[in-house]
This record gives structure tokens, sequence and C-alpha cells, in this order.
């Protein structure tokens, strides 16, 4: 009954006399009898469950009786209230005169309205999160999540996927150093988690070449100290004074990157990181790069290669925050250095796995033709005036993409991962980057 109870009716009852609840609900079963017939005759209600149970509280005092009654139903107003007023027909409990009078007819359904009105306000207070993510910032976060589950562990050090197959290292003090880094996909990082550099990292930097990229503050020189006495250590980085690691963004932490040092310059200095700020731009500069010249730097080589940097999935990162390109000095004192990307698996590394957000058109010699964000991709296919043969994308190969390539004649697509297609054109071969291998087959 509960379930369907519309309405409360609620009386109040008194006899001059001493009664029980038992004479209270014997008297309005009785003295309602036959009154309204048949329809609304209240023990046929009772049985159809259209009213619910009788409840009744009373009391004695001084030989008079007060009390008060409750019945539930499921009947409609009409009904309801026409119930009501028959019960103050009843002029005797048990032996006692007695009066009964309807004080209200309870709307529940109104009740659970005004329930639920509260509860909605407090829910449209405090239930949705306010804040409106862009596309960019969605793509942002999924990716810095799948990166960050990339860190694992070398000899129970916080590391980076790549430290044990790299050729080239990255030493930073910290498991947050390591994370910053993997948000940004440079994945050939290890952390020796304080100012004593563990045995592990020692060892590891006997046979790899070795980046010491650290804080820029006492603390990062004192590690550096610390790493030279225990291992090899042929170039070194700080982020800017005060700062750490941690706390860069992606064009800061690969500006520093860049701006790399060889150990030998500041050995036997007291303040290293400050010769590594001095060295900065000091040299002769070196030509304007262009893309190409900066893709065959080593700073543009990712973790891969010999190359101690991953590669910088940013184009605008190959110059530095002030505008200048690396120092012709920098780049003579680089480890060997690799040629523009010449083949497929080349440029998808260097786009795709470098996490870029970028699509690059290959010609046919395996050369770039143009570079833009993912984004613009369909936009800067169509306006392109000689065809390309590849398009590496790092992103989702769409339907509507995929179309215009057929239309232009590209010969095959690389993506970061395939979309949904109703149709696929037999002309262009299409390719997931996990389809891909890292290296050309020999």
């Amino acid at each position: 009954m509960e379930d369907t109870t519309k309405y409360l009716i609620h009386a109040d009852v008194a006899a001059d006399g001493v009664v029980e609840r038992s004479d209270v609900v014997g008297a309005i079963f009785g003295q309602t009898e036959g009154l309204l017939g048949d329809e609304l005759d209240l023990r046929d209600l009772r049985q159809s469950q259209k009213v619910g149970r009788i409840d009744v509280e009373i009391a004695s005092t001084n030989g008079n009786s007060r009390g008060h009654l409750t019945i539930a139903t499921s009947l409609d107003k009409v009904e309801t209230a026409t119930l009501a007023a028959s019960l103050e027909t009843i002029t005797r409990v048990g032996p006692c005169r007695a009066d009964l009078e309807v004080t209200e007819i309870e709307d529940v359904r109104a009740a659970k309205r005004k329930e639920v009105v509260d509860r909605a306000k407090e829910l449209l207070r405090t239930g949705f999160d306010d804040t409106v993510m862009s596309s960019e910032e969605i793509l942002t976060e999924v990716r810095q999540h799948v990166r960050v589950e990339d860190v694992t562990e070398y000899e129970g050090l916080p590391a980076g996927p790549r430290v044990t197959d790299s050729d080239a290292i990255i030493i930073v003090e910290g498991r947050s150093d390591v994370l910053t880094l993997l948000k940004y996909g440079v994945k050939n990082a290890i952390a020796v988690e304080g100012t004593n550099v563990p045995d592990a990292v020692a060892e590891l930097t006997r046979h790899r070449t070795v980046t010491a990229f650290l804080d820029g503050d006492r603390g990062g020189d004192l590690i550096l100290e610390e790493l030279s006495q225990v291992g090899d250590v042929d170039y070194v980085a700080f982020a800017p004074s005060g700062e750490s690691v941690e706390e860069l963004d992606h064009h800061q932490l690969f500006a520093a990157l860049r701006n790399k040092v060889p150990y030998d310059s500041v050995s036997g200095s007291n303040e290293p990181r400050e010769v590594v700020a001095a060295t900065d731009g000091s040299a002769t500069p070196a030509p304007p790069l262009t893309r190409s010249g900066a893709a065959s730097t080593a700073d543009a080589v990712d973790d891969r290669t010999n190359g101690p940097v991953a590669a910088d999935p940013s184009p605008s990162a190959h110059a530095d925050e002030r505008g200048e390109s690396p120092t012709s000095t920098d780049l003579a004192d680089e480890p060997e250095v690799t040629s523009e990307p010449e083949t497929v698996y080349e440029h998808a590394a260097e786009i795709v796995r470098g996490g870029t957000d970028r699509v690059r058109f290959v010609g046919d010699d395996g050369s770039a033709i143009e570079e833009a964000a993912a984004s613009e991709a369909y936009d800067t296919l169509a306006g392109l005036e000689s065809v390309p043969e590849t398009v590496v994308l790092d992103g989702i190969l769409s339907q509507r993409l995929l179309d215009l390539a057929a239309d232009r004649g590209v010969g095959r697509i690389v993506a970061r991962s395939l979309g949904q297609f109703t149709k696929r054109p037999t002309g262009v071969r299409i390719h997931a980057i996990d389809d891909v291998a890292d290296e050309p087959p020999e």
C-alpha cells in the first residue's frame, strides 16, 4: 500500500471516557458501514487495498480520551474527501460519546515532489562538473594518461620504457621528473631518487650516452657531482635557475635539453648550472635551420638513436625561446648525427611515435613536402600543389581525409589509429602505427 498511497487522512478523536485503539477502529468500520454505498464501503476498500491500515494513537487522562488517527488511501481526490467526511459522522466510540474531526488531507505525492525539487536543486549546485574541456585538452589528457602508464622500473628505480634498450639515457632526480618527460614523449629517462646515486645507475652510465638533466638549484649541482664520481656523464642540462624539471612546460623542457653542454666543459666548476646558462647562445650562431636541417641534428633524434635526447614533437622546439637556432658549437659537440628522415619508418617514428599532433606529407623521394597541425590535415592536403606519396598523421584517420587522399592519388597513409570506414578506396594503402615496425627490415 505504501507504494500506491496518494493521500493521508488525518483526524483527531475525543471521547468522554476511557477507550482504546480497538474501540476507535471498531467504531469507524461499524458506523460508516453502508453509509456511502458498496463502492466506498470501508471494508471492501481495505480488502482491495485502496485503503491502508488505520493507525490510531490514543491516551486517557482524567477519565477522558484524546487521540489522532491516520488513514492512507489510493483513491482519487473526490473519493478521499468523501471518505474523510464520512468519518465525522461517528458519534460514539465504545460505550462513550465521542467526536471525530478531520484536520488535514495530506497529498503524499506533493511531499514527494517537494523532496524531488529540493534534491534536484542540490544536485544542480553540487552534482555537475562545470569544467568544459576543449578537444585539445581532452586529447592532451588522454595522451598524458597513456604515457604516464608507460612508467616502468629499472633495478627498482622509476624509468621510462626505453631505458633498457636505448643507446642513450637521460638521468633525472625523481619519479615526477620521469613522468614529466614521459608526458612530452621522452621515454629513455631514469631517476636517481636523491643525491646518493644508486649503483645500478652508475653501471648503466658506463655503457650508454648519458645526459644529466637536473633541477636548477644546489641539489642539481650535488647530484651531478656525485654522478660524475661514480659514473660517466657525457652531457649536462639544467632546468632554469630556481625551477625543477617537473615544473617545465613542453617548450622549456626541450629548450633546456637542446642547450645541454658536454660534461667536460663544466667539470671542475663549483656552479656547473651557471656554466651551462652562460654557454647558452654564447657560441657563434649557426646558419638558420630549415625543417630538414633541424631534423638532421642530434637534438631531433628520438630515443632509438645514439643521441641522448628524445625527439622534440614540436616544430617550434628547434628554435630556442630567443628565436635563435642551436649554436654551431652545440652541433659539433653532439654524438653521431642522423640524416633527415627518408623512409616511412623514420617519418612515422618522428611524427606519430613522437606524439607531435602533426601531419607530414612525404614525396616520392622520401623528403617532406609539407607539415601542419593534425587538425588541419584535410585543408592542407586539399591545398597542396604536388601530390604526396605518403601522409604520416599523428591522429585518427577519418573517412573524409581518406576519401580526399584517394581522390588526389596519395599512395599510403600511416596514422596513429584508424577510424570507422564505410568504404575503403583500393588505391590507398592505410596502416595504423602499431602495424608499422620501428625500423625497416634488413
